[in-house]
């Protein structure tokens, strides 16, 4: 039972009530709701597995669970929509529990940012259309008992199981440090700034994180797009605008783990190769706004990768000393291009969020219509 005036699950306790219950593989995407969790496993070596996405998280811990170890995931609730293919086409189909431990962003409805509105309102009943039993964990032992017995019934069925944990259910704990390397001095404001300034008549998508704050608060204006959900999602985007406005130069920021989420992307970029689009990665090994949990970059060269998906020019920047030359190159050579520029992980001054100040829909509309200015009002 809960300690008197207990209102939290510590991280410590959660994480010895799954290995307790012999859950010894666990494969995730950060939240910060779940930190003080993933920060305690991913103490444990071999452990805890960062997936590029929610849907390979699953199928990674269906993989350990059909090697004959029990296993979990962890994720928010914004990346369901990655998970529900293999959901139902892998660990149901082919009846394999796996435990689904589920951050809720966005609920309580009204909440949380915007962008959340809609999973907040919507997992609980998700869980039920596709027929997997859940439960909304409150914040004592008991309940974790309670949630963790009912998945272990339905392991005996075959069936997964979601637990659904709300804000401030578990407590928070400081992330396992990682280390970057000495020379990733530059930080992602200065970098920012440097590729704004350059690219300034630029139609500019930021993506998910503080990459979009850092963006709004280095040049607030109508051609930036400040993509506050959809992580990973943000070089689509700006293909999509690159291809039917050939004459406009746009240029996607980028994070290490937003650009790795969604990989196959840059395949795509490189098979249509549209010359006016340059992508920026903004490389810090980390998931920053989640608590800095390390990323799978280092094992990448993010050139090589661009080569070999088509781009047709990549550069690597070190340092910020490096960053001027290769946009300036960037900014003459016919795209695609890939600029990838190391930065620091620590971040001490974190702008607010675009949607602090602009509602989501009104940044789309004052961007559509800056887009429609510059060519002269045509709709095609």
């Amino acid at each position: 039972m809960a300690a008197p005036g207990e209102t939290v699950i510590g991280a410590e306790k959660f994480a010895a009530a799954l290995l307790a219950q012999d859950y010894r593989f666990f494969s995730g995407v950060p939240c910060s709701r779940l930190a003080g969790l993933v920060s305690v496993l991913s103490g444990h070596e071999g452990r805890y597995v960062p997936a590029a996405n929610e849907g390979a998280a699953l199928a990674v811990a269906a993989g350990a669970r059909m090697a004959g170890t029990r296993s979990a995931v962890l994720i928010q609730n914004s990346g369901l929509g990655n998970l529900v293919n293999p959901l139902t086409s892998l660990a149901l189909a082919y009846e394999i529990p796996v435990l689904i431990v589920v951050s809720l962003r966005g609920w309580p409805v009204g909440t949380d940012e915007p962008q959340h509105s809609v999973m907040g309102r919507t997992t609980e009943s998700t869980a039920g259309l596709y027929g997997v039993p859940s439960m909304l964990l409150e914040p004592s032992p008991a309940s974790l008992e309670e949630a963790l017995a009912c998945a272990r019934e339905a392991e005996a069925t075959g069936k997964p199981y979601f637990l659904l944990v709300p804000k401030g259910t578990v407590e928070t704990a400081e992330p396992v440090p990682i280390s970057v390397g000495p020379d990733r001095t530059l930080s992602r404001a200065e970098a920012v700034r440097m590729v704004s300034a350059r690219v300034a008549d630029a139609a500019i998508y930021g993506t998910t994180g503080y990459t979009s704050r850092a963006l709004f608060a280095a040049a607030d204006r109508p051609g930036n797009f400040y993509m506050q959900g959809s992580m990973g999602h943000a070089l689509a985007l700006g293909l999509g605008t690159a291809l039917r406005r050939p004459d406009r130069r746009v240029v996607v920021l980028d994070g290490d783990g937003a650009a790795l989420m969604h990989l196959g992307t840059m395949s795509t970029v490189g098979h249509l190769a549209p010359a006016n689009l340059l992508h920026v990665v903004l490389d810090n090994g980390t998931y920053g706004s989640t608590g800095s949990q390390p990323t799978t970059s280092a094992a990448v060269d993010w050139p090589e990768l661009a080569r070999a998906t088509g781009y047709r020019a990549a550069w690597s920047c070190a340092d910020g000393s490096e960053l001027p030359t290769a946009l300036d190159k960037a900014l003459t050579e016919p795209g695609p291009c890939l600029v990838a520029v190391r930065i620091r992980a620590a971040e001490t001054d974190v702008p607010p969020r675009a949607s602090a100040h602009l509602p989501l829909a009104g940044i789309r509309a004052r961007f559509e219509q800056e887009l429609a200015a510059a060519r002269g009002g045509r709709l095609e």
